[in-house]
């Protein structure tokens, strides 16, 4: 039986409500165990060496997103990466780049997700305006509910966000799960706005124009979400648009 592995984490280590602390990379060493994931390590060092570190964590199933980090240089989630699928007992944490630190490996994707919600106005806009509570709900396609259901597997772990080149250019840039999202509810039929609504908020350079197409969130989204299909679909629909402007 071959002897487990003594794992290495070095750990970005910074709070910035502290005025006195300056960034740093901490160095812990822990035994692997089978099935070990980076969310189990780190809780485990967490409870046995270093109450005080900081990282984000809900479900550990990889359904909320909370856990999300920089591994190896690769934004992905803790509890989906198992350290023995790891080339090296060298693993290095990093948070999430494009968000506000809280501290440690926690980042606030709350309020970039809220602000780009309220930005982009996520949220159905009916078409149908009668409130009658007793009226029997209008049916769907299944082709079309299974079509938003594959969108609406987003977990909003902000891997995509930090994966982007052009995010991490362009600040105003709103990204593939802000893309992804638009793209949801275009598709539902049970949306009052058209596709020239859309092109004012998506149609420009922060916007579906402005991808430079070079997979980053496909290749890392955890959910294995079509991002580069969605953005495709919109600029062909923006296109179409902006000749009936």
């Amino acid at each position: 039986m071959s002897q487990a592995r003594q794992l290495t984490f070095s750990i970005f280590r910074y709070d910035p409500q502290d005025p006195n602390d300056k960034p740093q990379m901490v160095r812990y060493v822990i035994t692997e165990t089978p099935g070990m994931t980076v969310f189990i390590a780190l809780n485990q060092l967490r409870d046995t060496q270093d109450p005080s570190l900081q990282f984000d964590f809900v479900c550990r199933a990889g359904i909320c997103g909370s856990c999300a980090m920089v591994i190896n240089g690769k934004p992905t989630l803790a509890c989906r990466t198992l350290t023995a699928n790891l080339p090296t007992a060298e693993i290095r944490l990093m948070p999430l780049p494009g968000f506000e630190l809280i501290g440690d490996l926690s980042v606030n994707t709350g309020k970039f997700m809220r602000e780009l919600a309220e930005r982009l106005q996520l949220w159905l806009q009916p078409n149908d305006t009668d409130m009658d509570i007793h009226r029997i709900e209008a049916p769907m396609a299944p082709e079309e509910a299974a079509k938003l259901y594959e969108l609406e597997r987003c977990v909003e772990c902000g891997v995509c966000v930090s994966a982007c080149a052009t995010k991490q250019m362009r600040d105003t840039f709103v990204g593939a799960v802000g893309l992804m999202k638009i793209a949801r509810f275009e598709l539902d039929s049970r949306d009052s706005r058209s596709s020239e609504d859309f092109y004012h908020v998506i149609g420009n350079q922060d916007g579906v124009f402005g991808c430079m197409t070079l997979l980053g969130c496909q290749d890392a989204c955890p959910k294995d979400l079509p991002h580069m299909q969605q953005i495709a679909y919109l600029r062909r629909k923006m296109a179409i648009s902006v000749t009936n402007l």
